[in-house]
């Protein structure tokens, strides 16, 4: 057998990378963990969901602040924002979580941590700052980077993506946004609530593309109500700089042209893989421009070379990436094989309200001509919704012929959080009588997630027969009132 320096090189330090190392260097693998940038945690910790949803919570904050009066308290102008405090409490968030990815950590766990540009010198090395390392087995996780589109012009103009929107110095008096993607969306209300006029630019007919029409509709509703303008089915034609300005031209589905300006461009038109410099082409690892081509086991053309996260161009999320991670884990270290399933990869937009879900959605379902029925509920039904002023939103349950679930779509406040329950349901095999039964706290709204179970089984349960069967074993008299003969009832109560 062939002497290598290590039994596992990983090259990248985001969820996907961390995850095999970590595991790998406590299973008693001699690990090495190759990050280009100057830190661990990758896209996510630096550049993506942290600084995200941090910019999303401080939003909220402001947002609120605003709005008291709906809440019954004294209206109050807060002072403008300074984005520089804003960009301060996220690197602290950043800082605070960086300790669990930092280069002791995984020393103590015995992984060696190098830092730089790996480029691949044949099947088991890389070249790194002159030298050459080599390894039994190799992981590719280097995640991937803000697609940048030929657009006329935007060569030739300052725009912004998710590397740079976070650590600004000021708050843009205005901005566009080229996409309207989970990425696009977050920032645009985002940052509307912190004080800029926002503009998202979108070429189809429908934000969140991949999500049900009826869903979306209503975040782009609650969206524009808050001040996001959109502009649906519009193609870029141009960009330009005008110094302190930057110009978008667009055409709409009637061919007519608009210019528009803001101060600053974000770029949110999906990823590009990060493949560059690794030297894939000299050691025959077929990739494309969405990602490194793998198997359902996650290795490349070379058995011993895995990719997983983003840079296969499948589910980009992090959850999924720590997944596959594990399910390379498996494979390399373990040599047990494991193939990765996505049957119940569950996602969320964290706009507000949230829109998340698990399964299969209604578009996809009658993409794949599955036949199905749908059961929804109102978030102005649930208690708490209402006590917390949540009541926009719907969750929508799918279920196939033999009333299993399909999937969930959940809609409305902390729909994130609620779809965790779903998440064990669907991965658990567990069947809608259990949930219908199960005792949830009141008021919350998990209760929602009940109701909604709830309402396939009230048909059944208070049908014609059943009532003309106790009504023959008990003797049952039947209504004891009725609306219209013994009093008016509303029509919210009949």
């Amino acid at each position: 057998m062939a002497d290598y320096d290590y039994d596992i090189g990983i090259i990248g330090g985001g969820a996907a990378g961390l995850t095999v190392a970590s595991g790998a260097a406590q299973l008693g693998a001699k690990t090495l963990l190759i990050e280009k940038g100057e830190a661990l945690g990758g896209d996510c910790l630096h550049y993506g969901c942290v600084p995200s949803k941090t910019l999303i919570k401080t939003a909220q904050v402001y947002h609120l602040m605003k709005n008291g009066v709906q809440f019954g308290l004294p209206a109050l102008t807060p002072s403008p924002v300074d984005f520089r405090q804003v960009a301060d409490r996220i690197r602290s968030v950043i800082g605070a979580i960086q300790k669990h990815d930092s280069v002791e950590r995984f020393c103590k766990l015995g992984a060696k941590v190098k830092f730089g540009q790996p480029e691949f010198i044949d099947e088991h090395a890389v070249s790194l700052l002159g030298k050459s390392i080599s390894a039994r087995s190799w992981v590719i996780a280097t995640g991937s980077s803000a697609a940048v589109p030929p657009i006329e012009g935007l060569d030739k103009t300052p725009y912004l993506t998710n590397r740079e929107i976070f650590s600004l110095d000021r708050l843009p008096d205005s901005l566009i946004i080229l996409g309207a993607g989970p990425i696009a969306v977050e920032m645009a209300q985002a940052f509307c609530r912190l004080g800029s006029k926002v503009t998202v630019i979108q070429r189809s007919g429908q934000i969140l593309s991949r999500e049900d029409p009826d869903m979306a509709d209503i975040v782009q509703r609650e969206l524009e109500k808050e001040g996001v303008t959109f502009r649906m089915n519009a193609a870029v034609v141009r960009v330009g700089d005008l110094g302190e300005a930057r110009e978008v031209v667009i055409k709409n589905a009637t061919g007519e042209v608009e210019t528009l300006r803001a101060e600053a461009l974000l770029v949110a038109l999906g990823r590009s893989p990060n493949v560059a410099g690794l030297g894939l082409e000299k050691i025959d690892i077929p990739f494309d421009h969405q990602g490194i081509k793998v198997d359902n086991r996650l290795r490349t053309r070379h058995r011993h070379i895995y990719a997983a996260g983003d840079v296969t161009g499948g589910y980009q999320f992090t959850h999924v990436a720590g997944y596959e991670g594990g399910v390379v884990l498996s494979n390399a270290v373990f040599h047990l094989p494991k193939k990765a399933n996505y049957t119940h990869v569950p996602w969320c937009t964290y706009t507000h309200p949230e829109l998340a879900g698990i399964g299969m959605t209604e578009k996809r379902a009658k993409q794949a001509g599955i036949a199905y029925s749908v059961f929804s509920e109102e978030f102005e039904g649930n208690d708490r919704a209402l006590a917390e002023g949540e009541s926009v939103g719907r969750i929508k349950l799918l279920l196939d012929s033999r009333e299993k679930p399909l999937g969930i779509q959940i809609l409305g406040p902390q729909a994130g959080n609620l779809l965790s329950e779903w998440v064990a349901i669907m991965n658990g095999g567990v069947g809608l009588a259990k949930i219908a039964s199960a005792i949830h706290p009141y008021p919350t709204l998990g209760e929602i997630n009940k109701k909604v179970v709830g309402s396939v089984f009230a048909p059944k349960i208070f049908s014609g027969p059943i009532k003309k069967g106790l009504k023959f074993f008990f003797s049952f008299k039947g209504r004891a009132c009725t609306c219209g003969e013994d009093i008016a009832c509303g029509e919210d109560l009949k």
